[in-house]
């Protein structure tokens, strides 16, 4: 409905207004759609004064008389998100996390090609090197963000995850042909591969109804809350003892978690919150990686000096493109993730090599100075497009909400 104003001529060339409601006020309503429902009547004045049609009437605090408020200046004060930055840093971060798949394929197409020659030479011991266990991990976390992110519509991020689920079991394939992986298991995972990636695709464009979608979101569910305790034991093997309790713990209270979800025994925030933890656990799983491996160096020093400097440099660029997106959207567990992997297996693992040597000086200077730089662009542009002051107000609206 069009907000107008209707100008009445009274006596003594004055107006009587007589505003009609205006349209509902929206803080995301983009300017575009603002500026077309913004098409007000023109004002009929006397004398042949002609009022702007973008005014809106406002009632000043005076007995004495009321003026004309410009409307396009309300409209804007009301929509401080949509702008034609907004809109270009939208398009930009959207780019940027499509962009990411370029550093992570270069990360595991080395592999890839490496576990080819080996296999063709008929060294099918070198392949043994390759943790097959921490692979089925890394591939469980994509599969479980790839549901997360296709239940966002964020397609440049699905992108990346189903990237890293296929190179992932590529390299398990290879495992399995060198005899370094179970038959067993890797035909299971074959299986949740196969299932994984055909249901979030139908999902994503709308062939999958949401009974079975919720029954998939289940079983991600339960998978990761029962591995990432697990891992997280395993790490620190052999200073705590050898066992599986902290995986079945977690599974016995996540199946639970689950059906009391699904029987209404939980509340609203608690049926969100059982929602969420599949999201959030495949997070804790890559967040845990860069805490394995500096536990690792922490062990053994000399172990660093097997990293290649130019992987944790890809790492992080992977990781650092993803950024700006989870920053615009406000995704906090997309951030805290992306910001996380950036720092502490990336430049964490480059931080290690500098102290130990490994490295030359202009090559840390030059990541370090690519770092602060990327994170500032991100958080300068973000407060930009949305028409803040201060960078830490984005911050803020991430952590807490607008």
């Amino acid at each position: 409905m069009e907000a107008k104003n209707i100008a009445m001529p009274l006596t003594g060339h004055r107006l009587l207004i007589l505003p009609t409601p205006p349209p509902p006020r929206s803080s995301r309503l983009p300017l575009k759609r603002a500026a077309s429902l913004g098409r007000l009547a023109s004002v009929s004045a006397v004398d042949s004064c002609r009022i702007s049609s973008l005014t809106r009437w406002y009632p000043i605090a005076s007995t004495r008389r009321r003026r004309l408020v410009p409307v396009r200046a309300a409209i804007e004060s009301d929509l401080p998100h949509e702008n034609k930055e907004y809109e270009e840093w939208d398009s930009w971060t959207a780019k940027f996390s499509g962009g990411a798949n370029v550093p992570f394929l270069m990360l595991q197409l080395p592999q890839i090609i490496l576990n080819a020659q080996n296999l063709m030479a008929g060294n099918n011991t070198a392949l043994s090197a390759v943790p097959w266990l921490g692979m089925l991990t890394g591939l469980l976390g994509n599969l479980s963000l790839l549901s997360y992110f296709a239940k966002k519509r964020e397609k440049e991020a699905a992108v990346v995850q189903t990237l890293g689920v296929i190179s992932t079991y590529v390299v398990l394939a290879q495992l399995t042909m060198a005899g370094a992986m179970p038959v067993e298991y890797f035909g299971a995972t074959s299986a949740v591969v196969t299932v994984g990636l055909v249901l979030n695709c139908l999902f994503y464009f709308g062939k999958l109804g949401t009974a079975v979608w919720g029954l998939w979101e289940d079983i991600i569910t339960v998978g990761g809350l029962s591995v990432l305790p697990q891992i997280m034991w395993s790490t620190f093997v052999p200073l705590v003892p050898n066992s599986i309790l902290p995986g079945t713990t977690a599974f016995v209270f996540a199946v639970a978690a689950v059906i009391m979800a699904r029987t209404g025994k939980l509340s609203e925030e608690g049926v969100r919150f059982v929602g969420s933890l599949s999201g959030w656990t495949a997070t804790l799983m890559f967040m845990w990686m860069p805490v394995s491996q500096m536990w690792t160096n922490f062990l053994n020093p000399d172990n660093i000096k097997g990293l290649s400097p130019i992987t944790m440099v890809l790492a992080m660029m992977g990781n650092g493109l993803m950024i700006p997106r989870a920053l615009f959207i406000r995704d906090l567990m997309w951030f805290t993730g992306s910001m996380w992997a950036t720092l502490f297996y990336g430049y964490g693992n480059i931080l290690c090599l500098d102290i130990l040597n490994c490295t030359s000086k202009s090559f840390f200077a030059a990541a370090t100075i690519g770092l602060i730089s990327w994170i500032g662009l991100a958080l300068w542009r973000d407060a930009m497009a949305y028409g803040h002051n201060s960078p830490f107000r984005s911050l803020k609206e991430l952590v807490f909400g607008p």
